[in-house]
């Protein structure tokens, strides 16, 4: 049975930081395209970042600049480096898996849809506040 499951979460004041890393059982991420979403109270959920290959990387424009994605590659999981935290970025923060070889890399700097991904994990809280 494949499980993906985020840690790292937690409450942090603002222009604190956070690593969030999203692990699996029952497989090995390395070929598979990996996103970060959050969903915040009252609102749809939305994509944050996404790696492909480790050259191939997507970020939202309202965390450009402040969050960073990568592999971890001995490790196995998939790392959001959150600084510069802000209110507006408190939500639960979940990590989804898209098999590559299947559906075929993105274009350069592009996230796969939400509706494509084939393994979700339960989500993390992160809280930014004073």
């Amino acid at each position: 049975q494949v499980q993906l499951v985020e840690s790292g979460g937690g409450l942090v004041q603002p222009g604190g930081s956070l690593r969030l890393s999203c692990a699996a059982s029952g497989l090995t991420l390395d070929p598979y395209g990996v996103g970060w979403f959050r969903q915040a109270p009252g609102k749809q959920r939305e994509g944050v970042s996404y790696i492909g290959s480790s050259t191939n990387t997507f970020y939202a424009d309202s965390v450009k600049g402040r969050f960073t994605i990568s592999r971890d590659f001995a490790e196995h999981t998939v790392r959001l480096q959150m600084n510069s935290l802000k209110p507006e970025d408190t939500g639960v923060y979940y990590c989804a898996a898209v098999f590559l070889p299947r559906r075929g890399q993105t274009e350069k700097e592009a996230m796969v849809p939400e509706e494509e991904y084939d393994y979700w994990g339960k989500g993390t809280q992160v809280s930014v506040s004073k």
